[in-house]
């Protein structure tokens, strides 16, 4: 390690000593700081550096983030530093799955290096009752949103099997919108289904007045609006016809 490298390191840690165990740090002339800052210049300075090539390769798995590890938040030599600490703690963890929950939700450089001093087993205990509460909550995750799905499912298979019961499909619908008699254009308000049929799109709206709807229609690229008498059994028809989930067949036909 560099003497400057070294120097901003012990600094750093010197910081963290005193904030872990105190909540604050002394002044940095004052000799509580300079006798924490002399041994963590000394911890750092008795610990081997890494080879050139060594370096060179571990600085370049931070900076592009290893496929099957998250990238560590933190300055570059935390980074690099909480790397090496990870890979460290990861191999010593035989339990697939914790190791995967670990690498995921421990993203910040200083979690890893909060803990560099504890030993294997500790390390482990102190991380077990974190790995299984995270466990149970996305257990319990799961199982909420797979009660939800069933529940949409029942309901959407409820609806089709309503829709079916009254016969309604969408070829029903133009027809009875074709049959309908005309009424004059009017401004549209809120819309009642829309009906996709053999090229046609044909959107039905409710109006101002109570007597008449509005169809909106499309047939390849020419557009048709004109009004209809109002019927209220096609009314329903249409308001139940447009309750169907997307993706669910309205009615058979």
């Amino acid at each position: 390690m560099d003497p400057k490298t070294l120097r901003e390191r012990a600094l750093a840690e010197t910081g963290r000593y005193f904030q872990d165990k105190f909540g604050t740090a002394p002044a940095e002339d004052s000799e509580e700081w300079e006798d924490e800052y002399r041994r963590q210049f000394d911890r750092l300075k008795s610990v081997p550096a890494p080879d050139a090539k060594a370096a060179a390769a571990d600085a370049a798995l931070v900076q592009e983030k290893p496929v099957d590890l998250p990238a560590l938040l933190g300055t570059s030599a935390d980074a690099r530093w909480a790397f090496a600490l990870r890979a460290a703690r990861l191999k010593q963890i035989h339990n697939k799955e914790l190791r995967a929950w670990l690498a995921a939700s421990w993203t910040r450089s200083s979690a890893w290096i909060d803990t560099r001093e504890l030993a294997p087993e500790i390390f482990l205990r102190r991380i077990e009752p974190q790995f299984a509460d995270a466990h149970r909550h996305a257990a319990a995750e799961a199982a909420a949103i797979a009660a939800a799905q069933d529940v949409r499912a029942s309901a959407a298979a409820a609806l089709q099997n309503e829709i079916i019961a009254a016969g309604i499909s969408a070829a029903g619908l133009v027809e009875l919108v074709d049959l309908s008699p005309r009424g004059p254009s009017l401004p549209i308000k809120d819309k009642l289904a829309e009906l996709r049929l053999e090229g046609r799109t044909i959107r039905v709206f409710e109006t101002a007045n109570p007597a008449i709807l509005m169809v909106l229609e499309k047939r390849d690229d020419v557009r048709d609006e004109y009004g209809i008498e109002r019927d209220e059994g096609l009314v329903a028809d249409l308001k139940l016809f447009a309750r169907a989930p997307p993706g669910v067949p309205a009615g058979q036909g």
